[in-house]
């Protein structure tokens, strides 16, 4: 029987090895730089939103397994969500991370991360993608820093 924690770190490095929606967009709506210090993980996401929908979400990153996975997943969820749900599910993955008695349910394939909460300094890496999704829906200038 496959242990539910082998399953996750496959299903994470997958999305690391093979990232989903990786690349740049042509024409997007807004893009942001990430950086990580503690892990030095370093993203470029783009993003296209439409009518208050998110169309297309597409990122180059460098950086660890998490952080890669994150994007990945992250990514591949948003598409056709709407900026309030998009809102909601970054609070409910943050929630999850780091709050004490933070529930995974309902967050899809972001529950793969869950195990990072047992890490406090990988909780950065896994919400680095979100931080820098955020600064290019509000088309912040200068690069997210997860410190």
């Amino acid at each position: 029987m496959i242990d539910l924690r082998d399953l996750y770190q496959e299903v994470i490095l997958d999305h690391s090895r093979n990232p989903r929606n990786a690349g740049r967009l042509a024409e997007p709506s807004g893009t942001a730089k990430g950086h990580n210090p503690l892990c030095g993980d370093l993203i470029t996401l783009d993003v296209l939103v439409e009518d208050g929908v998110i169309r297309d979400v597409s990122f180059d990153a460098r950086g660890c397994a998490i952080s890669v996975a994150a994007a990945s997943i992250m990514s591949d969820m948003l598409k056709g969500k709407t900026l309030a749900e998009t809102h909601d599910l970054f609070r409910r993955f943050q929630e999850m991370l780091t709050g004490p008695d933070a529930e995974a349910e309902g967050l899809d394939k972001l529950e793969v991360l869950a195990g990072v909460r047992e890490f406090p300094m990988r909780v950065k890496c896994a919400t680095l993608p979100f931080h820098t999704l955020r600064a290019a829906l509000d088309n912040e200038s200068g690069t997210v820093k997860t410190e």
